[in-house]
């Protein structure tokens, strides 16, 4: 993947409501709207799970690697609908087949790749994967729907 981003952290900032220290993705290398979308989060030891988790051995929890996964998933859905229909905030509503095959820690780049598999009224699913080095560290099916309006 190209170190290029074609959304950075203030145009990922314009569509998601996340923010430090939620925020879990730092740019947008692709996006093909109704199609797929890769992203990057730099994991960096100053991170405040880390404190905890574990202290002498640092590991990102991997329900972070799912809501790192399920930001980017956001991302795709806001460049594939109308600019009338981005009024509201997705959320989360399901997780399914989670697999989480090694840990990500201080200095990894997670290059996270997501494709849409349904979209029907409301609801979006996706498949994504998480990857460090090109070796797939996580995926699973990440499903939203659309909760409060703006």
């Amino acid at each position: 993947m190209s170190d290029q981003f074609c959304i950075d952290v203030e145009g990922i900032m314009e569509r998601l409501p996340h923010r430090y220290p939620f925020l879990l993705i730092d740019g947008i290398v692709n996006v093909e709207p109704n199609r797929s979308i890769s992203a990057v989060k730099n994991v960096t030891v100053g991170e405040p799970h880390f404190l905890g988790h574990f202290p002498g051995h640092p590991v990102m929890p991997g329900v972070l690697i799912l809501e790192a996964m399920a930001q980017a998933a956001g991302v795709l859905v806001w460049e594939s609908v109308a600019p009338d229909q981005r009024n509201y905030i997705l959320y989360l509503a399901g997780v399914e087949s989670a697999r989480f095959r090694r840990p990500a820690q201080p200095g990894d780049r997670i290059d996270i790749d997501v494709e849409l598999a349904v979209q029907r009224r409301n609801l979006w699913r996706f498949n994504a994967t998480a990857k460090v080095d090109g070796s797939i560290i996580a995926s699973a099916e990440i499903t939203q729907a659309p909760g409060k309006r703006l």
